[in-house]
């Protein structure tokens, strides 16, 4: 709608949009929402507050109060019972190659199976998502004699081949259903101006999906990160153990303080933390790449 003012000149009026009322559904969304967070933020703030309590403040003051005075003991006594700095290369070790071997295979194998269209696909995909249903416990007695036959128990590249396997199985299902929606007339477009097969994949396949591999990259970094059965049960020496594998053991072992036990679970959360929130970018675009084509 449109008025003429008193020089003569046309103006237009534009309606205002109603406000939204917010329904019964969105508050309880809410509520469930901010439950959630306080679920998730209430272990963290114990673990920080008791981390920096000596044993006599936490014996007065409970588990809730917030320490009297900043003490370091707990984080020091931990970071020296368990050369916490060799654990922390240890887990960084396993879980990046783990990441990236996983990732390429994964590449590989939802290739052939996306794209390629091998016979048998949908039972392939079948297969490999099987093979994340079994539970680890499952899979300790077999793989510990084959690792013991081939001499790689108590080895940490035992546990680098048992999760690449394990997390590029389920990159393999995931990935298989991106690139079976993969458009045609790209890789036609390719294969027209001479690109092989290997070509197409490192420079038109990759490059494309490259938000969805950060994401998974990311996932599997972490999800490696906080193993701790098949850790536990193949690495038995104490160079070779992963941050959570020490902090168990250390607490059975030598019946720590609970501001000890505290420091360990910082200690062992900090670098996933600081992980995420690097790439938490790299990860918000690559969840929400796929929403808009």
């Amino acid at each position: 709608m449109a008025t003429i003012d008193s020089i003569g000149r046309t103006t237009k009026f534009v309606p205002r949009k109603k406000k939204s009322k917010r329904t019964v559904a969105d508050w309880l969304l809410l509520t469930g929402a901010i439950v959630v967070g306080l679920a998730i933020a209430v272990p963290f703030y114990l673990i920080l507050i008791n981390s920096f309590k000596s044993p006599s403040d936490y014996a007065s003051g409970g588990p809730l109060q917030w320490p009297a005075a900043l003490n370091f003991d707990g984080i020091i006594n931990f970071w020296n019972r368990v050369a916490f700095p060799q654990k922390l290369w240890n887990s960084f070790f396993i879980s990046g190659l783990v990441a990236i071997f996983a990732v390429v295979i994964s590449v590989l194998n939802a290739y052939a199976i996306g794209i390629g269209r091998v016979r048998g696909r949908t039972w392939i995909v079948v297969l490999f998502l099987l093979a994340n249903v079994l539970p680890q416990e499952a899979l300790l007695y077999p793989l510990y004699f084959m690792f013991k036959q081939v001499g790689l128990y108590d080895n940490v590249w035992s546990v680098i081949i048992i999760f690449t396997v394990i997390q590029s199985a389920f990159g393999t299902y995931l990935l298989s259903s991106v690139y079976g929606t993969f458009p045609k007339e790209i890789l036609e477009a390719a294969a027209l101006d001479g690109a092989s097969r290997w070509t197409i994949l490192w420079r038109v396949i990759v490059p494309i999906s490259r938000p969805t591999l950060a994401v998974i990259v990311i996932f599997f970094f972490i999800w490696t990160w906080n193993e701790f059965l098949i850790p536990l049960s193949f690495l038995v020496s104490n160079a070779n153990q992963t941050v959570p594998v020490a902090i168990a053991v250390l607490q059975g072992d030598r019946l720590m303080d609970v501001t000890t036990t505290s420091a360990s679970a910082l200690l062992g959360l900090i670098p996933t933390l600081v992980f995420f929130l690097i790439f938490q970018r790299t990860l918000t675009r690559g969840i929400t790449a796929g929403a808009v084509k």
